[in-house]
């Protein structure tokens, strides 16, 4: 996938406002992220300020190369060696203890940090131009639809960030797997771009995805990644009937129509047939569910996928986005 040329001077601009303390969009492989100097707690403080995200919700790190993950990091056990080495730069974020570089400002207060080496050329020569670690969630307001083009950054952040690189619209569309590695086995603790069959290939033994876990990541609030419109989840053949009797009932409904009712007939606002490629449905997801709001639908009826490659991650994200809401 084409992905945008970023001039170098632009670049270097962006170095040039982490260095000052302030905050960089940048593109990744997975969405934008919104991005400080990992090493500066008040530019790291902003970013929370930002999003509106709680303080104890832990940022990723993001570095240029798997070789600097010693200067992040207290230890680096082999398996997360042999990830690393497999898997970046790419979408997995590894867990590990936190080196002395990491404030707890970006940890949430934890002794772990998450880590990543993003695989974007855009992120990759900032990483680089800047020469140290960048945190960097995704570049929206807490709680929200995840940003895969800078036009989604810019229309819902506007001015608070100070500088945006545009590299175009993200390949993977949802976020990093988060691995973690502190403990006997790996563990899944959020699913997303690599795969748990791609781990547990690399790894010859099975990747757990446990339910609850002590260590604290994104993405684990039970509403996450959520558009203004609910989100109700229905077995797929339950579809069609679900969002025709909530329309009938005078809700502005939006579909998000499986492959398995391609060309159904759907009485309601709007309709969006979903590709039968998982990695296209992944791609897309973000954009379809922002589609949808700006079509002005309240609800939005959804099946998940079979829990399977991509559609582990993509399942993840659609019970964040159906998940209760405290209200304002």
């Amino acid at each position: 996938m084409a992905r945008v040329t970023v001039a170098t001077s632009d670049i270097e601009k962006a170095a040039q406002v982490l260095r000052a303390g302030g905050l960089v969009a940048l593109p990744t492989e997975t969405v934008y992220g919104l991005g400080a100097n990992a090493e500066d707690p008040a530019a790291v403080a902003r970013i929370f300020q930002v999003k509106g995200r709680p303080p104890s919700h832990p940022l990723i790190v993001h570095i240029a190369a798997a070789e600097q993950l010693d200067d992040w990091v207290e230890e680096v056990p082999a398996s997360a060696r042999l990830l690393a080495e497999r898997f970046w730069p790419g979408p997995l974020t590894l867990v590990l203890r936190r080196g002395h570089r990491v404030p707890l400002e970006a940890t949430g207060g934890l002794q772990t940090v998450a880590v990543r080496v993003p695989d974007h050329p855009v992120a990759l020569s900032l990483l680089s131009a800047f020469g140290g670690g960048v945190t960097a969630p995704s570049a929206n307001r807490f709680g929200a639809v995840s940003p895969t083009t800078a036009e989604h950054v810019r229309a819902e952040l506007g001015d608070t960030v100070d500088f945006v690189l545009d590299g175009g619209s993200c390949q993977v569309g949802v976020e990093s797997t988060i691995v973690d590695v502190t403990g006997e086995m790996p563990s899944i603790l959020r699913p997303g771009g690599v795969t748990r069959e791609d781990l547990q290939a690399v790894l010859e033994h099975p990747v757990a995805v446990p339910s609850t876990s002590g260590v604290r990541v994104p993405g684990q609030h039970p509403s996450h990644y959520a558009p203004r419109a609910r989100v109700v989840l229905v077995e797929p053949e339950k579809v069609v009937a679900e969002a025709e009797l909530a329309q009938e009932l005078g809700q502005q409904v939006g579909v998000l129509l499986p492959p398995s009712l391609a060309g159904a007939a759907v009485k309601a606002h709007a309709v969006v047939a979903l590709p039968g490629s998982l990695d296209a449905y992944a791609h897309r997801l973000y954009g379809f569910l922002r589609e949808l709001d700006q079509q002005g639908c309240d609800l939005i009826v959804a099946s998940l996928p079979v829990e399977e490659g991509l559609g582990l991650a993509i399942a993840n994200r659609l019970r964040r986005a159906a998940g209760p809401r405290t209200s304002a």
